[in-house]
Parts: structure tokens; sequence; C-alpha cells
């Protein structure tokens, strides 16, 4: 999915940078992504396994997404089990960037079944 035409016209990153913020997103999602769900049309969860460095990657990566792409609402809340650490993100939109979100769904998914992840997409 290199096609970048799903990237609204409202995104003040410079075209030229937008296929390494790709990029960065789709590895994060191939190495750490465990779930992706839909609990409401504007509303993505995604759960990452945490590990060394994972919070400030993820909170990197979030602050630069929100100066070009003002329309997405990240929120952070971090779980820890037995076992495991994981860093749930969520990511809602406006109803009109629900199409934008489905890119994202559709592009998180095949980022973590393209990197071998360990959990569902």
């Amino acid at each position: 999915m290199s096609d970048l035409a799903w990237v609204p016209r409202s995104c003040t990153l410079p075209t030229e940078e937008r296929p390494l913020r790709v990029a960065e997103w789709d590895a994060l999602f191939a190495e750490r992504l465990t779930s992706l769900s839909r609990p409401q049309p504007l509303h993505l969860r995604l759960d990452l396994a945490g590990g060394e460095g994972v919070e400030d990657r993820v909170r990197d990566l979030v602050e630069r997404e929100s100066g070009c792409c003002s329309f997405f609402a990240f929120t952070f809340t971090f779980i820890t089990t037995p076992g495991e650490d994981l860093i749930r993100l969520d990511v809602s939109v406006d109803q009109a960037h629900e199409a934008v979100l489905d890119s994202l769904a559709a592009r998180t998914a095949a980022a973590a079944e393209g990197g071998g992840e360990r959990g569902s997409a």
C-alpha cells in the first residue's frame, strides 16, 4: 500500500516527507502491534507491545503527526499485566475524516501482517 493518495489535503506535512513518516508508522506497527480494533466508526484502537524506548518512540510520532494532521486525536493508556506491558493508542477523527481512519486501519493491519507481527489485526 505505497500509494499516498489517501493522505488528506488538510495534512500539512511536506509531500516529500510523507513516505518517510508512513514508513515510520509502518515499522512501528510491524514491530509492535498486538491488536487492532474499531470500537466505533470514528475510533481506532491499537495495542502496542511495550519495551525499551517504545513509549518515547510512540510519543514522538504522535506529536509530529498531530502537528501536521490536526484532525487526529490521540490518547494513550498504559496497561500492565503479568508478563506484558502494552501501550494502547486510541485514534479518533471527526466525521469528515472517517475515510482517512479507514485507510489508516487498513494500512496498520497490512503493516502488521507484513512484519510477521505477534498479534491479531
